[in-house]
């Protein structure tokens, strides 16, 4: 496939919400681009990756999950598992051979059940400040007694974001991500991993990526410590550090 203008289309899921996307066709491996918890294919991570993959020539795939950007549904509705898959419908319906997955915050749990899931066509992973586990362990662990109290008694919560507004967290989302944790054991990804992850990170506490890169099981695992890293990542320098790990995983 050569490289071409991005096109943009709509994936319906059996239920009729339409999840939307944009991708390039180009070389492979594909990149697929994760976004973050309410986060979406518009970021400045996804935007610079798609403008590197242009000029590239490279496969290029970036979507919203349900309840996120201009795809159909709730947010509120939404779960690690219906997350995980959207992308699912969407990489299967839109990509055919080898994928670089990129994962960013949440996408980096998203990404790390896809590539679990597809192992045969994951050929590498980037987690960019990835929180695997952290509706346990950075909501519901850190949670205060009254707002953890209030959750079980009405269904959510709405905590303070310093990205927008407040953000509402549901104890459907807390409790169905209990069946996705990675963190407690072995976690059998074989294929090429790179990290990247601020140390003044206020979300993910570094900590995280060095317990991700202690459990999978692939021997070719690279953590990259930002010291004066938040979690976006996304000045300059942090994309332009982006832009090489990518480079360096694909063909030459």
């Amino acid at each position: 496939m050569t490289g071409g203008a991005e096109e943009s289309g709509r994936v319906a899921r059996a239920d009729g919400v339409e999840l939307a996307w944009k991708r390039s066709p180009g070389r492979e491996p594909t990149i697929v681009f994760l976004p973050g918890f309410r986060s979406d294919m518009e970021g400045s991570k996804a935007l610079r990756l798609a403008a590197f993959a242009a000029a590239r020539r490279q496969a290029m795939l970036r979507f919203d999950y349900s309840g996120h950007g201009v795809s159909g549904g709730r947010f509120e509705d939404g779960t690690i598992g219906l997350w995980t898959a959207d992308a699912l419908q969407i990489v299967d319906n839109l990509t055919e051979g080898p994928l670089l997955l990129v994962g960013s915050s949440m996408g980096g749990w998203i990404g790390l059940n896809l590539a679990l899931a597809r192992p045969e066509r994951a050929v590498a992973y980037i987690g960019i400040a990835a929180a695997p586990d952290f509706t346990e362990r950075l909501i519901w662990a850190t949670m205060p007694d009254a707002a953890r109290e209030r959750l079980l008694a009405e269904g959510v919560v709405h905590a303070p974001s310093p990205y927008g507004a407040p953000l509402p967290i549901t104890l459907t989302l807390i409790e169905e991500g209990r069946h996705h944790l990675l963190l407690h054991g072995p976690i059998p990804l074989r294929c090429p991993v790179r990290l990247l992850q601020g140390q003044q990170d206020p979300d993910v506490p570094w900590a995280t990526a060095l317990t991700l890169a202690e459990q999978l099981e692939s021997e070719d695992v690279v953590v990259t410590l930002i010291k004066d890293g938040d979690h976006r990542l996304s000045r300059e320098a942090d994309l332009l550090a982006l832009e090489d790990v990518v480079a360096r995983l694909l063909p030459v």
